[in-house]
């Protein structure tokens, strides 16, 4: 071999390993393109594809120049001039964390395609004065598109349908849905409040649910008593047996806590079927005519039912019960059975003592006349120094005496006296006493049909005939030894320590009493006539009226100002009962006309023989209570909430009042 070949020989095979080397390097090369690159560009070219508007004008990308001023970057406004975004894609965005702890998202978060969006969209929405931000105009656009699909989906109602009404439902449905799925977490949230303010309207009306039942039935006898429905016997059928379900669930209920558990169903299925029957009515006019008529004739019925309540009420105060018409006779029986030596009291010393606390009581009620006495012995811080003064009539006479030799009451004095003895009582000497007595005064009382009567049953009510009524202005008479005597009606109950009203200066009047002016009917005008010169010329219509059953009154003053003329006189002026009706009140307000000392509120808290609505703090806090009114706590109509604080006085275990079937 020569040196030539030599040498290209060993050349050429070190430079071919050189050219192999290069040709990998490229090849891969070339794939790392194809495997890296390549998909870069194809999905920068889909993504570009993507984001081509529908628009035949393409935007040149090389014609998008910056402003000079970085800060202020308008793309938003630049691309909503030139495109328009025809239906957009209602994407809500939803977080699943816990909805309590984005206390600061509000709905147009909530609506966001994506949270980064709309962190940037709030940024360049703070930077833009005059554009509209990203979130603002998806909403809008939403909003204009919702308002657009209603239009034209009443435009298709109109025409029949239309291929646009499948397509706006669709979109309606599509947001419903995407709108359900942030309000199913925020109804979870809203279901407690909205159970707390139905709870808190049931406790602010308790009878809601008892008057909506009610409503209900008179809707049903509406819909009974229509063509429409008498003529679908199916319907009439089954909305019978809803009105008996719904009577049988009222029965007496006054307030929804008395209804059974089912009733809010009865309701429910009761609501359902008058829904139905209203949709059966095609006649307004008859249904009006109808509730017309039951109006008118409900109206009516009101009205009797008044006029009976009234009358029963009346009777009923004025009857006595079985179980107080025989305990006034057994007593009376077994006081004339007694010697005697045994019918007399104790303590008779102390009865014109007038260092003592002196109380008068008038009564032929010998159980409302024990409540007195034992709640003002009970409540006395002193009851040693209690002498009570009772005057009864001559038929409860010896069982007011009986039953308090039985009952002695403690520490304390007490006389029973008989109106009987009051020998000076007589009808020369007291105007009244006449009055009662004369024909015309009995005529008022008992013969209701005579044109002179009045159509007030309770101006007729006996009591008015007694003189035992009348007996408060004749106190220096009856006691004419003390100088102090505090009165008491026996519908009252003494609940504290009474000793202050003996020691109260009355400023030089005679009468002290509790001013009842808080209401309306409580003043002069509403007891006086004053289209009588006597009375108009005399007294102030607006003048503060004051109650009987507690006063405390000054016997010295009384016979100074000689106060029982100044009854007389009034009494003779008006005795053709044009001054006034009847009563003792009218005459008290006259004769202590300016001679009544004002005292303080607890002393005395009227109300509760008429008033359910007594405030119980007030009663709480009274040192007397006063039953006023026809529902007096002994009887059958007396106020149920109130006549515990009476009966807790009454010994219902004792032997007299068990034979007499006399219970609490």
């Amino acid at each position: 071999m020569n040196a030539v070949s030599f040498f290209h020989t060993s050349t050429t095979k070190p430079y071919s390993g050189i050219l192999t080397t290069t040709r990998m390097r490229n090849l891969v090369i070339g794939l790392l393109f194809l495997t890296v690159l390549s998909p870069i560009f194809l999905y920068t070219d889909m993504l570009s594809a993507s984001f081509t508007p529908s628009s035949s004008k393409q935007e040149d990308v090389n014609a998008f120049t910056l402003p000079s001023d970085t800060r202020h970057l308008n793309v938003l406004p630049q691309e909503e001039s030139s495109t328009v975004i025809k239906e957009p894609i209602g994407i809500v965005y939803t977080d699943h964390t816990n909805p309590s702890s984005n206390t600061n998202l509000t709905e147009k978060d909530l609506q966001l395609p994506d949270a980064r969006e709309h962190k940037y969209a709030r940024v360049l929405s703070a930077t833009d004065e005059k554009g509209h931000s990203q979130t603002d105009n998806i909403i809008k656009q939403v909003i204009q598109t919702t308002n657009q699909e209603d239009e034209e989906e009443e435009e298709s109602q109109k025409d029949n349908g239309s291929d646009r009404e499948s397509h706006q439902k669709t979109t309606q449905d599509q947001l419903e849905q995407q709108s359900a799925v942030n309000s199913g977490k925020d109804d979870e949230k809203d279901a407690p409040i909205a159970e707390t303010n139905k709870q808190t309207d049931q406790t602010a009306m308790p009878d809601a649910r008892v008057r909506q039942l009610r409503d209900q039935l008179i809707r049903a006898r509406v819909y009974l008593s229509l063509p429409a429905t008498k003529n679908n016997p199916h319907f009439t059928r089954e909305l019978r047996m809803r009105v008996k379900e719904v009577q049988r669930v009222l029965v007496d209920a006054t307030k929804d806590s008395d209804l059974p558990k089912n009733a809010y169903a009865k309701l429910n299925a009761m609501d359902q079927l008058l829904e139905k029957g209203k949709q059966m009515q095609d006649d307004c006019a008859t249904m009006v005519k109808k509730l017309r008529a039951m109006l008118q004739s409900t109206e009516e019925q009101l009205r009797v039912h008044k006029k009976q309540t009234m009358f029963l009420t009346q009777l009923t105060a004025k009857t006595l019960p079985k179980g107080l018409h025989c305990l006034p006779l057994r007593l009376t029986t077994e006081y004339y059975n007694l010697n005697s030596t045994k019918q007399q009291f104790p303590n008779q010393e102390k009865l014109d003592d007038p260092s003592l606390h002196h109380i008068a009581l008038f009564s032929d009620n010998v159980l409302a006349a024990a409540v007195v006495v034992n709640s003002t012995i009970t409540n006395s811080k002193h009851p040693s120094k209690l002498v009570f003064h009772i005057v009864s009539d001559r038929l409860n006479y010896a069982a007011m005496r009986m039953w308090f030799l039985v009952n002695p009451p403690g520490r304390a004095t007490i006389q029973v006296q008989n109106i009987e003895e009051f020998t000076w009582l007589n009808s020369s000497y007291s105007p009244v006493l006449k009055q009662l007595g004369s024909r015309s005064m009995i005529d008022y009382y008992f013969r209701a049909a005579r044109a002179s009567s009045d159509s007030n049953l309770k101006y007729r009510n006996p009591k008015y005939l007694s003189i035992l009524n009348h007996l408060r202005f004749y106190l220096p008479e009856i006691f004419p030894k003390l100088n102090k005597v505090l009165f008491l009606d026996d519908d009252i109950v003494v609940q504290k320590d009474l000793t202050g009203l003996w020691s109260l200066d009355l400023k030089g009047n005679v009468n002290g009493a509790v001013e009842t002016c808080g209401e309306s009917f409580h003043r002069f005008d509403r007891y006086l006539n004053f289209s009588n010169p006597l009375i108009s010329n005399n007294f102030d219509p607006r003048a503060c009226g004051w109650a009987y059953g507690m006063n405390i009154f000054d016997l010295k003053e009384w016979k100074r100002q000689n106060i029982t003329d100044v009854y007389h006189t009034w009494q003779k002026l008006n005795h053709d009962r044009q001054l006034w009706k009847l009563g003792t009140l009218p005459p008290g307000l006259i004769t202590f006309w300016k001679r009544t000392h004002p005292l303080d509120r607890h002393w005395h808290v009227l109300g509760l023989g008429y008033n359910p609505n007594v405030n119980q703090r007030e009663i709480e806090r009274a040192a007397v209570i006063h039953y006023n009114g026809n529902m007096k706590p002994w009887l059958e109509i007396g106020i149920p909430k109130y006549r515990s604080n009476w009966s807790k006085y009454v010994d219902y275990d004792h032997a007299y009042l068990r034979e007499c079937n006399i219970n609490p």
